[in-house]
């Protein structure tokens, strides 16, 4: 479908995510409590925020902590990328917890993207973005079918499966708000009490195993993962960027939990 006869139109409320008329590759879809809107790639400005009437998409419009005029999506032309400009006072929180600030300015990449603001009244609004690329042309039913693998998952030996786990144990535990990685002794002790160990850790043998791994992710195209990319103080960034890609791809799950000794 051309472009040309996509008109911007308005969305009822519902889900981009997968209820979106055919469109041509490009197209934005930016919906809200309220419905949405959607633009083919051309040059256009896409306005969301709380004041309903002088935006495309409402959101917020109850909350004052939400800027009347909160996001801006901007497409320079028919080939070009949809830019998001946070024109806020609070963040717009991107997926992994990248918070734009006022002013930022960022491309939104095919696919599927939720925003959100959280107000200082412990709320938060959701904006749902989907740019819509190739596969969304031949889209197809899968509620029937048995439910497929994530599509990247990372291969781990099970000495690597063990020690980052044992790196990983508060976030797989899943009992801590805000859970930070073990320190390098400490996982070093949960990996030689666990049954399935094959040597003794040091701390600094679990520390080059997981280098390693970082290392492997890294030249798979994993971005976060070296000094250079996160800046100093690195402190436990690393080793963050790091459990978050194995649990994002489901190559650590809490099942994993079950090859440390119990720790009660």
């Amino acid at each position: 479908m051309a472009y040309e006869n996509f008109p911007p139109q308005m969305l009822p409320p519902g889900s981009p995510s997968g209820r979106v008329p055919s469109a041509p590759p490009g197209t934005i879809f930016v919906l809200g409590p309220e419905g949405g809107y959607a633009v083919p790639p051309r040059r256009y400005t896409l306005l969301f925020g709380r004041d309903r009437e002088d935006v495309h998409v409402p959101v917020g419009v109850d909350d004052p902590t939400v800027s009347r005029r909160h996001g801006v999506f901007t497409c320079a032309g028919a080939d070009g990328d949809w830019w998001l400009v946070n024109t806020g006072n609070l963040p717009i929180e991107l997926p992994d917890g990248v918070l734009m600030l006022t002013s930022h300015k960022r491309i939104i990449g095919p696919g599927y993207t939720p925003l959100v603001i959280n107000s200082s009244k412990r709320r938060s609004h959701l904006v749902e973005v989907r740019v819509v690329d190739g596969d969304d042309l031949h889209p197809r039913s899968t509620s029937g079918a048995d439910t497929a693998a994530p599509e990247t998952v990372y291969l781990l030996s099970l000495q690597e499966r063990l020690v980052l786990t044992a790196l990983a144990r508060r976030y797989l535990e899943g009992q801590d708000a805000f859970p930070l990685p073990s320190a390098w002794e400490e996982t070093a002790r949960l990996v030689n009490a666990s049954p399935h160990v094959t040597k003794f850790w040091t701390h600094k043998s679990v520390a080059n195993t997981v280098e390693d791994v970082r290392e492997r992710l890294r030249r798979r195209g994993v971005r976060g993962l070296t000094r250079d990319e996160v800046g100093e103080p690195v402190g436990s960034t690393l080793s963050v960027n790091l459990i978050r890609e194995l649990l994002k791809t489901a190559t650590l799950n809490a099942q994993d939990l079950e090859l440390l000794a119990d720790q009660g």
